[in-house]
């Protein structure tokens, strides 16, 4: 089954074709990074009328790039929570609009399910060692998600407030880094010494629960008292640590407690090499199985927003085109077939 997935909850305009819910045929992304940056983060009115100028290219771009045409492709799936509202109802209207003309079901996929079905596309021979952990670590989200089954999931921890991707943008902005932060921070830092700043590191007693707030205004307290003295590297190497430190220590217990092995680390900050490099140590160290995608599939994409539609549609979600777009829902139970 060839699927043609389409993506943009936020500032990325994706459409990706995947067969089987495995083979990636083809996949697009068109970023807009370029044209936020002048805004130091993403205006959403903005984002959402560059999706409506680039979805119709970037679909015809995957088709082309698949080798395939509209005749060629089975099912739809497209991302309808969470996101940008905006954005979310340029990408759910061209589905609509292309499963109703083209006569083929529909399936509306949770942004975070997408992400965890890249590790899938990354590692297809875990869709036989479920149950899986998932640490998902984005711009807007840090949680563990246990997988049971597709479409079943349990939330075992959250952040209870800024997400890691967040953190690291905030810190970027503190240190007078340009957009965007997270990555530009992550680069600083691998110049300097991560044990210079002794920066908080919340565990919270015994939860899977995060909490980056604290070390944010450490950072702030920090930079304001130093005046300059210490190397702004030593300074990134250091803040990248302690969150580093919090979401690999926060996934060693989670694997503790509920016993399985086999983890993987998804969202755009599993791009991050301090963290994959620390994530492998920690794997190694307790036995797991550790499945971290490639950078292309870390970062929002439509390929798997197509593999966790595959596995929908193959579980009988309903096809029909009345579900809805929500700019926020929770990912930790059973999913609905087609609507939230």
């Amino acid at each position: 089954m060839n699927v043609l997935g389409i993506e943009t909850s936020c500032d990325e305009t994706s459409a990706a074709i995947v067969s089987d819910g495995v083979t990636i045929r083809s996949s697009i992304v068109a970023s807009q990074s370029d044209l936020h940056a002048v805004y130091g983060g993403v205006v959403p009115e903005v984002a959402s009328r560059k999706h409506v100028e680039q979805m119709i290219p970037v679909i015809c771009e995957a088709l082309s790039e698949a080798q395939m045409t509209y005749a060629d492709i089975d099912a739809l799936a497209v991302t309808n929570r969470p996101g940008l509202l905006g954005a979310l109802l340029v990408g759910v209207s061209a589905a609509k609009a292309l499963a109703y003309s083209l006569d083929r079901p529909i399936v509306g996929v949770h942004h975070l399910e997408g992400h965890i079905y890249s590790a899938f596309l990354t590692a297809p021979e875990i869709i036989h060692e479920l149950p899986l952990l998932a640490l998902i670590v984005s711009g807007g989200h840090t949680q563990i998600m246990r997988m049971t089954d597709h479409g079943a999931y349990q939330l075992l921890g959250r952040t209870r407030d800024d997400a890691a991707g967040e953190a690291f943008d905030k810190g970027a902005r503190l240190l007078g880094l340009p957009y965007p932060g997270g990555p530009n921070l992550a680069r600083l830092a691998l110049a300097g010494d991560p044990g210079k700043v002794a920066f908080p590191r919340a565990m919270l007693g015994d939860s899977l629960d995060f909490s980056f707030s604290g070390l944010k205004t450490s950072l702030r307290t920090f930079t304001m008292r130093d005046n300059g003295a210490t190397p702004a590297a030593d300074i990134a190497a250091s803040y990248e640590a302690a969150i580093v430190y919090v979401l690999t220590e926060k996934l060693r217990r989670a694997a503790r407690s509920t016993g399985i092995r086999t983890v993987a680390v998804t969202g755009g900050v599993a791009a991050n090499r301090s963290l994959a490099a620390a994530l492998t140590e920690m794997s190694n160290e307790e036995g797991l199985r550790l499945v971290a995608p490639v950078p292309e599939l870390c970062t929002d994409n439509a390929a798997m927003i197509a593999a966790a539609g595959f596995y929908r549609l193959q579980s009988g979600a309903d096809s029909s085109l009345d579900f809805d777009t929500f700019a926020t829902e929770s990912l930790g139970g059973d999913l609905p077939a087609s609507s939230s």
